[in-house]
């Protein structure tokens, strides 16, 4: 169990359209801002680990629900095309008040990415991509999908959940305490558990009018000046070595981190690699800025 210090204090953002975002602030909220953004499907307790971790390095670590994941609104009117999540970060920062780093995986990360490369451009200090970039593997989407349609009548346990989850991801070993579920998915009143996911983000996301051109990705790429991580699973049939490769001849200031045993899901695979590749990073970035600056300067852990 977390201590006190170390227990996140809840948030929510309004963000326009009726949506309100729920999110988990760890640490002081007078230090530097540091947005972690989740993959789809997933919620903002992917990053409790990390989050800790940043904050007793002295960073105020904010972890997202996007809309339609976890306890953030489900859109009424379905909107889950990534322009509407780059629009809701955007309003996210813009409450803030302040340059904020940015950390985003998967889906998280194509947001972060369309707010930091386009206009009206987001104040981004610094950014992470997890596992993520504008050329993906269409085996490794169709995987995804196939996972989070499998089930749509839900579990009848937790047990039955995390069998689910460790035939999905056969590299990483199976929890023996499966409470931890808990928080990624909701119990229905017919007694059965279903992932903490709007039903519709599926469809949201795959309409292909809505869906961003690899040339406007690449084009976000091209234009981002903050400091960049690409940190990538080594083992992820989503993001490749090509794909990697291509980000950081259109981002040639980014840094390359590739996580040996982790998969798509790199914080969760190897959490303790990926933290220290996240805090290393982002802890230079804060000591060469200017000292004084009171959104960035560096503060004891």
């Amino acid at each position: 169990m977390p201590s006190r210090e170390s227990a996140p204090k809840p948030l929510r953002f309004e963000v326009g359209g009726g949506v309100t975002l729920v999110a988990d602030g760890y640490g002081d909220p007078s230090s530097r801002p540091v947005v972690l953004l989740h993959g789809g499907g997933q919620t903002r307790h992917a990053w409790g680990g990390t989050a800790r971790s940043l904050a007793r390095l002295g960073w105020y670590a904010i972890a997202l629900d996007l809309r339609g994941h976890g306890d953030s609104t489900w859109c009424g009117a379905g909107n889950y095309a990534l322009d509407a999540f780059a629009g809701d970060l955007r309003e996210v920062l813009r409450a803030l008040g302040r340059p904020a780093a940015l950390v985003g995986a998967s889906l998280g990360g194509m947001t972060a990415l369309l707010a930091t490369g386009e206009e009206p451009r987001a104040g981004v200090v610094a950014l992470v991509l997890v596992d993520i970039a504008p050329r993906i593997e269409s085996e490794g989407v169709s995987r995804i999908v196939s996972f989070m349609l499998s089930r749509p009548d839900g579990f009848g346990s937790l047990e039955e959940a995390a069998d689910a989850v460790a035939a999905y991801q056969p590299h990483r070993d199976r929890p023996r305490d499966t409470t931890g579920l808990e928080k990624n998915l909701r119990l229905g009143a017919d007694g059965r558990w279903r992932w903490h996911w709007d039903p519709r983000f599926l469809a949201g996301v795959g309409k292909p009018q809505e869906r961003p051109t690899a040339e406007r990705l690449d084009a976000a790429a091209q234009r981002v000046d903050a400091p960049t991580l690409l940190v990538r699973g080594r083992l992820s049939d989503l993001l490749s070595e090509a794909g990697a490769r291509h980000f950081l001849e259109l981002a040639p200031h980014a840094r390359y981190v590739d996580v040996s045993g982790a998969g798509h899901m790199v914080a969760g695979d190897r959490n303790d690699a990926f933290t220290r590749a996240v805090s290393d990073f982002l802890d230079e970035i804060a000591r060469s800025r200017e000292p004084g600056d009171p959104a960035l300067e560096r503060r004891p852990a």
